[in-house]
């Protein structure tokens, strides 16, 4: 039973655009009916993240123990080409679920981006991510919640209302932490962090600077934390060597914003 309807701009209510790949310099990209890449994967290194804005979506690492993050649940709203769910599977040992409503793009994953098979961690599953996010399944169960959800324009995020952040809140646990892209010709991030800030609260988002492409990456903890800058650097010291991900370059675009 959902906390609440729908949004009428759900995905569901869109005809799902054709899915396609392309390669070039040892790199294979995810196209959703148009030019625009909706997804990267190294083809050596099939289980490492590929794009920079990709890689800050895993910033939430900053936030957690390191020592606690294979106890832990990551969910992806949004599969793409599969860097953060091979990424938290493989790589962070994490308990993965994957919500994604086009079977193509699951189907896409399995072929040609390596995606490894459903076990007892790894969960891929066929679904509207604003049901999902409303549904009281997963609530307060989730340490990580990544956002990437966009159609074949690339305009704008396809759920970016308070509404939506409220329930993707509701997920959390007690500590956990969402991590969302906002990139698009017509998205306002600064309306998105507004949204934020309205439902998380103060000293609960961060924000990164935009990467080349544009993509800007949010961050929004389910609690305020008071981390020390000493201990944010100890943190991506840690990130860095353990997994592969460039952690210590975080803390020089990453600040938190909308405190009081």
């Amino acid at each position: 039973m959902s906390r609440r309807a729908a949004q009428s701009s759900s995905p569901r209510q869109r005809d799902l655009p054709e899915v396609t790949t392309s390669e070039g310099g040892g790199v294979r990209h995810l196209h959703l009916g148009s030019p625009w890449v909706q997804g990267s994967m190294r083809i050596k290194k099939p289980f490492d993240i590929e794009l920079e804005y990709v890689q800050r979506m895993m910033a939430w690492l900053l936030f957690m123990p390191p020592e606690s993050v294979a106890s832990r649940h990551a969910m992806q709203l949004g599969l793409g080409a599969g860097a953060l769910t091979k990424f938290c599977h493989h790589h962070l040992r994490m308990t993965t679920t994957a919500i994604e409503l086009n079977p193509q793009v699951v189907a896409a994953c399995r072929l040609w981006f390596k995606m490894p098979p459903d076990d007892q961690r790894l969960s891929v599953i066929l679904g509207d991510a604003a049901e999902v996010a409303a549904s009281d399944h997963w609530a307060g169960q989730i340490d990580a919640l990544q956002v990437d959800l966009y159609d074949e324009e690339a305009a704008a995020p396809l759920l970016d209302d308070q509404g939506f952040y409220a329930d993707c809140r509701h997920l959390l646990t007690d500590d956990g932490v969402l991590t969302l892209n906002v990139f698009g010709n017509q998205s306002s991030e600064a309306e998105s962090i507004d949204r934020l800030l309205a439902t998380f609260g103060a000293g609960c988002v961060w924000r990164f600077a935009p990467t080349r492409e544009g993509n800007v990456v949010l961050l929004a903890t389910r609690s305020p934390l008071a981390l020390a800058r000493e201990t944010l650097a100890q943190r991506a010291d840690d990130i860095a060597k353990r997994w592969p991900l460039p952690a210590q370059r975080w803390l020089k675009s990453l600040q938190r914003v909308g405190d009081t």
